[in-house]
């Protein structure tokens, strides 16, 4: 049973933005309602309003922006990215992940913005997309700002976002010419257990730059500094992608839970790690995933 609680539907980001300051911390944006109404119900999340932002138009959609980055709307559902032929295309390791986001239902209704808004730790898109350097535009009565993703999450469902402030835009930059991007993940339920996303960049044969992301493990996805200077300046081997595997067993920091031990979670991490790099650097080299 949900709690008795203001409802409030915007039509404009300024209004929203207004709605926010006005009512404080305790006000919840909803979009899709995924993450947020099964945690109010259980009386986990107590919200005095609900500010409904799925009349605000522009939040949608996804389009082809500056320096052909992709532009997602945070309204924009999980389903939408997944049949996106844009997404398919320039992206389709996005595309991929976002098919396996939890079930159809989760996909159809949920939002890429709830999603990363909320920061559940086990998050598909957040991981990949600090792992490509993603940018969120956030929207306040104090004007706009821009964040990088990599700064975005800060903790357990915790994020940089300001309680008065609105995720208005999502930005993900087109991986440059030479690089393979790749996501691995394991799961036994509905969310991963453990994920890696690797975006790696070759330069006459040699790893020019790289980022390595791992998720779920933690309380938000950390990149693997050990494991991409390990890898920077590399010759792709299998030695150098066992090394890098092994920096990022010794660099996770894995939480402990009911049902996976920290141990357990560094070797997902490492196995996926291994995974996850071999396959952006075969890319990156040029093969498909038939030629791997």
């Amino acid at each position: 049973m949900l709690a008795p609680f203001e409802y409030h539907r915007p039509e404009s980001l300024a209004e929203a933005a207004a709605l926010l300051r006005a009512l404080g911390p305790e006000a919840a944006v909803y979009a899709g309602g995924t993450e947020l109404l099964p945690l109010m119900k259980d009386g986990l999340i107590e919200a005095s309003a609900l500010i409904d932002i799925k009349a605000i138009p522009g939040l949608g959609g996804i389009a082809r922006g500056r320096d052909s980055a992709l532009r997602i709307g945070p309204l924009t559902t999980h389903r939408a990215i997944e049949r996106s032929p844009l997404v398919r295309e320039h992206l389709p390791e996005l595309a991929a992940l976002e098919a396996n986001v939890a079930n159809v239902r989760v996909r159809a209704a949920g939002t890429i913005g709830g999603n990363l808004c909320f920061a559940e730790p086990h998050s598909d898109p957040a991981t990949l997309l600090v792992a490509l350097d993603a940018r969120f535009t956030l929207v306040s009565v104090e004007g706009v700002r821009e964040i990088a993703a990599e700064d975005f999450f800060t903790g357990l469902l915790e994020t940089a976002r300001r309680p008065d402030e609105l995720l208005a835009d999502i930005q993900i930059p087109a991986p440059a010419p030479g690089s393979g991007v790749a996501y691995e993940r394991f799961k036994t339920h509905e969310r991963p257990s453990a994920s890696v996303a690797a975006v790696i960049r070759l330069d006459d044969g040699a790893v020019a730059d790289c980022r390595v992301v791992v998720g779920s493990v933690g309380v938000r996805p950390l990149r693997m500094g050990r494991a991409e200077s390990l890898l920077n300046g590399a010759r792709p081997s299998d030695d150098a992608i066992a090394e890098a595997a092994e920096a990022i067993r010794a660099e996770v920091a894995p939480t402990e839970d009911a049902f996976e031990s920290t141990d357990y979670k560094r070797q997902l991490a490492a196995t996926l790690g291994r995974r996850a790099i071999a396959a952006a650097l075969a890319r990156a080299g040029g093969e498909s995933d038939h030629d791997r």
